[in-house]
């Protein structure tokens, strides 16, 4: 499980659009978005640069944790 700070996310939107742009990365898993903590977990092999891309890309920039 990778999991990963995003200082960005704030609401259900935000929630809803991270959900939306990791499932679309192969290999994600499953996604687990904590809006108390903002935090997600991806539960799947893909890699971790792709998954960072793909939030990048949503507008919601992150680190790994």
């Amino acid at each position: 499980m990778t999991t990963f700070s995003v200082p960005d996310m704030s609401c259900g939107h935000c929630k809803a659009a991270i959900e939306t742009a990791l499932a679309a990365v192969p290999q994600a898993g499953e996604v687990k978005v904590d809006l108390a903590t903002r935090t997600v977990d991806v539960s799947g092999p893909a890699p971790t640069a792709e998954l960072l891309r793909a939030l990048e890309a949503a507008g919601y920039p992150a680190t790994v944790v």
